[in-house]
């Protein structure tokens, strides 16, 4: 089978947008491909963090993805600061990456207009990024549009490390999602619905109470003309709630259409919130139930050792391949 790498930070807790877009698809791609995913924490000190936070945040991801539906037994899952050749194939990719590439990615210009002074590891983001899927002999990553620019540059440096040292690494492939990639906020349904978002009314949280989604989509942007139908230029707001509820119900939108047909948005509202509570229990009982559990520890202390055996082979080619100390 072909292999698939993904990785989330542990940084906030995963919306509904995220769930759908990336982690629902996860346990799907599981039985098709052989899967590492990744807590990808080193990412996440590009900014300060509270460490006590840091360390919580990153067992509750772990707690969720296995909550989800990832198959530990099928899947590597498993924390990047756990495997130590991420940082040091990192610091390889650094040597081959030219300033000017890393200054012009979007996400370093975003991030770092306006500020006085950022750390050196928000510019070498990419690098890093690079060589965690580059050491898994990665074949295709899923990713959001937002990543794509972050993918082309792996492929870029891998590319020219091969060139420079011979067909070591594996050039991956990008692959968008096609379902539910798209889940807009719900005070702004122009927008991606996102974790950093400050209006946290447009965020559902996959932890939120059935009292906080029923609050939140409530109170969710719709339109004044009271009939529920898909038409994502004229009738975003509508649209994303349908798009919602389709994709956790496995509900067709044109039923939902239907079903919702002469009814106003009070009842569609309460039907969408419906579909998100019964979805969401399940994964939110077995989260809780892993939180507390010393079996959560023993599947990330597999899954470790797994990635580091994995990662470890591909960083001695790399070493090998440039010379880096003895030949091994």
């Amino acid at each position: 089978m072909k292999t698939i790498f993904s990785g989330i930070q542990p940084t906030g807790i995963i919306t509904l947008g995220n769930y759908i877009g990336a982690v629902r698809q996860f346990t799907e791609l599981q039985h098709e491909y052989d899967c590492l995913f990744c807590i990808v924490d080193q990412h996440a000190i590009t900014v300060q963090q509270d460490p006590a936070e840091l360390r919580k945040a990153i067992r509750s991801l772990a707690a969720i993805y296995i909550a989800s539906g990832i198959d530990p037994e099928k899947a590597v899952v498993f924390i990047q600061s756990e495997v130590p050749a991420h940082a040091q194939a990192g610091w390889i990719m650094q040597s081959i990456a030219y300033i000017g590439e890393l200054e012009r990615m979007t996400q370093f210009k975003d991030k770092s207009d306006g500020k006085n002074a950022v750390s050196a590891a928000l510019l070498t983001y990419p690098p890093l990024m690079a060589a965690d899927i580059l050491l898994y002999n990665t074949d295709i990553v899923p990713v959001g549009d937002d990543q794509k620019q972050h993918l082309e540059i792996t492929r870029d440096l891998a590319e020219r490390f091969n060139s420079r040292y011979g067909e070591v690494l594996t050039v991956p492939e990008i692959k968008v999602p096609e379902n539910g990639a798209r889940i807009k906020s719900l005070q702004d349904p122009l927008k991606k619905m996102s974790k950093s978002d400050p209006n946290k009314r447009g965020t559902l949280s996959l932890l939120d109470t059935p009292k906080e989604i029923e609050k939140k989509i409530k109170s969710a942007v719709t339109d004044s003309e009271g009939i529920v139908r898909f038409d994502t230029v004229n009738k975003p707001g509508v649209s994303n709630l349908l798009t919602i509820e389709s994709a956790l119900s496995n509900v067709s939108i044109a039923d939902l259409v239907t079903k919702y047909e002469g009814l106003g948005y009070g009842a569609f509202k309460a039907g969408v919130a419906e579909a998100i509570i019964n979805h969401l229990s399940p994964i939110q009982e077995k989260y809780y139930e892993l939180l507390e559990s010393s079996v959560l520890d023993d599947m990330l202390d597999k899954g470790a050792e797994k990635a580091n055996a994995i990662a470890s082979d591909t960083l001695r080619k790399m070493e090998n391949a440039m010379g880096l100390g003895r030949q091994r």
